[in-house]
């Protein structure tokens, strides 16, 4: 097994090897620029933030609706009310699903059928 090993040019430096110069700190600036200068940090690539927008905004039947409505009411306005939208929709599947016998698994499905539709037709633009 080979052993990586790494060196610290000492170049400089009083009494390199029996370590007193590093513990008067006479040379220690020469010694912070030597290993700053060869200590280097690979650099990855840095990965792009996620956008928290809908991809479908403008698009779909009712977008154009949505976003009047938007700009009228404001948008923090706006999401309390769609939150509330959304919330009282996933009351009345959930209300749907006990009533036919449908388990948990089902209902979910039914709830992102219905925020996939609601994509499409601009309701969430």
């Amino acid at each position: 097994m080979a052993m990586a090993t790494s060196s610290i040019p000492t170049t400089g430096f009083k009494n390199a090897g029996l370590g007193t110069s590093f513990a008067s700190g006479e040379n220690y600036g020469m010694l912070v620029k030597s290993v700053s200068s060869q200590a280097r940090v690979p650099s990855r690539p840095t990965r792009a933030q996620p956008m928290m927008k809908n991809v479908n905004e403008g698009k779909g039947l009712f977008a154009p609706l949505v976003m009047v409505t938007r700009d009228i009411v404001g948008k923090k306005r706006f999401n309390q009310l769609r939150g509330k939208a959304i919330a009282l929709h996933s009351q009345v599947i959930t209300e749907f699903c006990k009533s036919i016998g449908a388990d948990a698994k089902q209902r979910q499905g039914l709830i992102r059928l219905a925020k996939k539709n609601g994509e499409k037709l601009g309701f969430l633009a």
